[in-house]
C-alpha cells in the first residue's frame, strides 16, 4: 500500500494570505506533485487543520481542489477546522453516532481508522470516553490497524507544544487502549506539529509530517511560545509492504538546480584539477 499523508494546509478565504504565504499555492503545489510522481498511490490522507479559521470559503475552496486526483482522499479535522462548517461543505462525509469525524475502512487486510481529537475552542487535542469506545470496537474486530490523527497523542519533551497535544485527562484511556491492542496497531500518524517527528510510544512506531505552510522550530525550553516560520514544506509518502513501513519526506516547493551522480565508489571520486 502507498499513502500519501498531508497535514496543516490552513486554507483561508481564497485571496487572503496566512503568515505571509499563500495556503491555497502551497496546496496546489503538493497536489500537482501527488499528481504527476505518485499515480500509483491508494490514499491521499490529510490529517487537519484543513483551514486557518474554519470559514465556510475556504472549506468550499478545498472541495474545489480535490479533483483530478489519482486516489480518494481522506479528510480529518483538526483545532483549527470548524466541524459544523466542515460538514456543511461535505454533508455525506462519515461520522460516527455521536458526530465526531471519527471512521474507518479495511484496505488490503488493513484497517485505516481516521480519528476525530478535536474540541470546540482550544488547540489542544481531545479524545473522552465516548471516541474511546468507538476506537475500541473499531480495534476489537481487525487483525492490523494503522492510525491517523491530527494532534499527537503523546508528549514530546517541548513544552509549550505539549500544552496543545492530547490534553492529560485523556492521555491514560487512549495509552491503555494503546497498549491492549499494540500487536495489531502497525503505526500512528499524525500532523499539528508542522515538523517531523518519529519515535515509538505504548511500543508503537509514531511518526508525524510537516505542514504545506509554515513549519515549526522545536524548542525544549520554551514553556509558552511556540516558534515556526517559512520554511520549505513537504508531505509524508508512506509505503506500506511485507513486515515493515518506509516513510519519505517529500518537498514539493523545490524549483533550483538538482545534481546527478552514478552510485559507483569513483563517481565520488575527488576531480583532479587539469595541467
Amino acid at each position: 500500500m502507498k499513502f500519501v499523508h498531508i497535514s496543516d494546509i490552513h486554507l483561508t478565504c481564497p485571496g487572503e494570505r496566512m503568515a505571509g504565504l499563500d495556503p491555497h499555492r502551497r496546496f496546489a503545489q503538493a497536489l500537482d506533485e501527488v499528481r504527476g510522481k505518485h499515480q500509483d498511490a491508494d490514499r491521499i490522507i490529510i490529517t487537519g487543520d484543513l483551514t486557518h479559521w474554519g470559514e465556510p470559503d475556504a472549506y468550499a475552496a478545498l472541495n474545489d481542489a480535490l479533483v483530478d486526483l489519482p486516489c480518494p482522499v481522506r479528510l480529518l479535522v483538526g483545532n483549527h477546522d470548524n466541524r459544523a462548517n466542515f460538514l456543511s461543505a461535505f454533508p455525506d462525509h462519515p461520522r460516527d453516532e455521536h458526530g465526531y469525524i471519527n471512521y474507518a475502512e479495511d484496505l488490503d487486510g488493513t484497517r485505516l481508522i481516521y480519528l476525530d481529537t478535536t474540541a470546540p475552542r482550544t488547540h489542544a487535542g481531545h479524545f473522552g470516553v465516548d471516541r474511546i469506545q468507538w476506537l475500541e470496537a473499531q480495534l476489537q474486530d481487525c487483525t492490523h490497524a494503522r492510525l491517523f490523527m491530527h494532534h499527537n497523542v503523546m508528549t514530546l519533551s517541548q513544552p509549550a507544544e505539549d500544552k496543545i497535544a492530547l490534553v492529560s485527562a485523556d492521555r491514560p484511556a487512549f495509552a491503555d487502549l494503546l497498549k491492549r491492542h499494540q500487536s495489531k496497531i502497525d503505526y500512528l500518524h499524525f500532523g499539528h506539529i508542522h515538523a517531523i517527528c518519529t519515535g515509538t510510544y505504548c511500543g508503537i512506531p509514531f511518526a508525524s509530517v510537516r505542514s504545506t505552510g509554515n513549519q515549526s522550530l522545536p524548542d525544549f525550553t520554551e514553556t509558552e511560545l511556540l516558534h515556526g516560520g517559512p520554511l520549505a514544506p513537504s508531505f509524508a509518502l508512506i509505503e506500506v509492504g511485507g513486515d515493515g513501513t518506509v516513510i519519505h519526506d517529500i518537498p514539493f516547493t523545490w524549483d533550483g538546480p538538482v545534481f546527478s551522480s552514478g552510485t559507483g565508489w569513483d563517481d565520488w571520486a575527488k576531480p583532479v584539477a587539469a595541467e
